[in-house]
């Protein structure tokens, strides 16, 4: 028994050529949910946050998600097809977009924002990363909507029969996704933050979160069909998670004890 896959036409509505997606509407929500944020953090007392600077690391940041997600795609998982067709990577209709890469794209703003306006870049990551996981688990869910990087044949009850994944009941693993480095993470990031910590620890926490739970999913996860696994055994979602959960505790490990230094 297995689940059939629910019947949501990923186009909201269309008016002539253009066409709202589903998708399209997820990444709006993330970066809706970032502004509110954003500006609730630095309404706070003492904050040390105006609401320009808020503005233009926003604009850093979404500059980040898309050129990084894009240029990370190509790069990761498609480099061949880049060799080829250099153009392709100007292709974004056919889509395309990478979370690693897009990590990359936002801690490179991160670190052109903190020059700029002359802040900690530790402080400005400890600042952003708690705004990452709603968008990251409105992303999962756009991409269960629109039927696409299901998980792994299965027969656990809840598996689902994607229209594009053939008559295999699979992981609905953009859900656990969902779950894991969207809801879960955001929670685990909101508690630890309750407290006073060292600058980086937060952000630390992040990868080493979300690193982690990427990792995990990536066993439920169907590996690219044009890569597989390396050695039958790890796929390239679990490659690129790996520096995260060393760097991320990394981070926060020496975040820790820079602080405790500075103490004695």
């Amino acid at each position: 028994m297995a689940l059939q896959f629910p019947e949501i036409d990923p186009i909201i509505f269309s008016i002539g050529p253009l066409s709202v997606r589903w998708y399209g509407v997820m990444y709006l929500i993330g970066f809706a949910f970032a502004m509110w944020w954003a500006n609730k953090e630095a309404d706070k007392p003492n904050s040390g946050w105006t609401k320009d600077e808020v503005s233009d690391l926003l604009f850093y940041g979404m500059l980040g998600v898309i050129l990084g997600g894009r240029i990370g795609y190509v790069l990761f998982y498609q480099f061949s097809h880049f060799l080829e067709n250099p153009m392709y990577l100007l292709r974004i209709d056919q889509g395309g977009m990478s979370f690693h890469g897009g990590a990359l794209g936002v801690i490179a703003g991160i670190f052109i924002f903190a020059w700029r306006f002359k802040k900690s870049p530790l402080a400005v990551g400890d600042f952003v990363v708690p705004m990452v996981p709603v968008g990251l688990l409105a992303g999962r869910i756009g991409n269960f909507i629109n039927g696409e990087l299901w998980g792994r044949a299965t027969d656990v009850p809840w598996a689902v029969v994607f229209p594009t994944g053939g008559p295999i009941a699979r992981h609905p693993s953009q859900l656990y996704e969902a779950f894991l480095e969207g809801l879960v993470l955001f929670i685990m990031l909101i508690w630890y933050r309750k407290q006073p910590r060292p600058a980086g620890s937060v952000a630390g926490l992040f990868l080493l979160g979300y690193g982690t739970f990427r990792f995990i999913v990536e066993y439920f996860r169907e590996p690219d069909a044009h890569i597989g696994l390396y050695a039958g055994v790890i796929s390239q979602g679990q490659i690129l998670s790996l520096p995260m959960v060393i760097g991320g505790l990394g981070l926060m490990l020496w975040s820790h004890k820079r602080t405790a230094t500075a103490r004695a």
